[in-house]
């Protein structure tokens, strides 16, 4: 019974009730049932007829006042743990993000709508992983720190677009800011940060901000943290489109695309990731195999109890109890009638 408990032990005073209410009757005589109808269980009347009424009565008020009480059996607490990895999504918002350069089912798409499913696939095939998100334009920015709270974070990416952030391609701060999101003491083996990883998701060369992209490739790389670049966008001309005022597309212009892939697979390389382009359905699934192939550690999560109620089996039979108790203390024998 050590699992066992009620919820909310005071009803069980309700019960205590009914020994008290019995001896009164004894004593007195007379009704002491403060429940309607039940009065003609008590005083003289019983005498002449079956105690049964009140036997029933008093057991279905005694299992009514345990259902009350809600007994609960509780499952042992135990430590909740889970493997995955930490993980930051750099994500580019510079204005050439919005070149139409993809195409779904016949229909053009931005760079950034095609990363998108990318990332939403990433997360949704990543339960077990605290993912954390920086975005960047000409400046970096914290969108969310490590977190298990996916669905929160698909709707913040979700509503990402072009235009949240200045203007501008500062890859080297946004990956020394995904490189610090990913500082946590304690999580260092040999040299190495234990399960940390950075996915850096760019369509540009850097031409903003304070940081090389090198030097934050070496920030990382001295943390022991690989990171995985991938690039948007096709190369020579692709079409921009143009917008008036009120954010009406009015039309296209050509404009060379500008990827840096040359730094983007020195980054990758030097820090022991791996370089995609996000310019085939392949993409995902090769970016997930490389991660897949690293080392995963161990999250203490939070402890967890599980409860089963059970008042159900006390308060039906108590209520079917207590009806039939007033439905035989209001029926009467055939010598009362005559």
């Amino acid at each position: 019974m050590e699992n066992w408990t009620f919820a909310s032990p005071l009803w069980l005073a309700l019960g205590l009730a009914v020994p008290a209410l019995l001896w009164l009757r004894g004593r007195r005589g007379q009704n002491v049932f403060a429940i309607p109808h039940v009065a003609r269980w008590s005083g003289r009347e019983p005498l002449r007829r079956s105690r049964v009424p009140v036997a029933v009565g008093c057991a279905g008020l005694l299992l009514l006042a345990v259902a009350m009480a809600r007994p609960q059996k509780f499952e042992e607490r135990k430590e909740v743990r889970q493997e995955g990895y930490d993980i930051v999504l750099a994500i580019d918002l510079s204005g050439s993000m919005l070149a139409e350069d993809y195409e779904v089912e016949g229909r053009r798409i931005n760079r950034l709508q095609a990363l998108k499913p990318i990332i939403e696939a990433f997360m949704s095939r990543r339960e077990s992983d605290r993912i954390g998100v920086v975005t960047f334009g000409g400046q970096a920015y914290t969108l969310a720190p490590l977190s298990f709270d996916h669905r929160w974070l698909r709707g913040q990416i979700e509503r990402l677009q072009v235009g949240l952030v200045e203007d501008g391609t500062a890859v080297g701060d946004a990956l020394s800011l995904a490189v610090s999101r990913l500082g946590q003491p304690g999580r260092v083996e040999d040299g190495r940060r234990k399960g940390g990883f950075v996915i850096l998701l760019t369509d540009g060369a850097n031409n903003a901000g304070t940081m090389d992209p090198l030097q934050a490739a070496q920030i990382a790389e001295s943390r022991g943290i690989p990171v995985y670049t991938i690039g948007a966008g096709r190369d020579g001309r692709v079409p921009m489109p143009v917008f008036d005022e009120g954010g009406r597309k009015l039309g296209y212009r050509d404009v060379v695309s500008d990827l840096d892939e040359a730094t983007l697979q020195r980054i990758a390389s030097r820090t022991g990731g791996r370089y995609f382009r996000a310019v085939d359905a392949d993409t995902v699934n090769r970016a997930f195999a490389a991660i897949d192939a690293e080392r995963a550690i161990e999250f203490d999560g939070k402890a967890s109890l599980r409860t089963h109620e059970y008042f159900a089996f006390a308060g039906l039979p108590g209520l079917a109890f207590f009806l039939l108790a007033f439905v035989a203390s209001r029926s009467r024998s055939p010598k009362e009638e005559s």
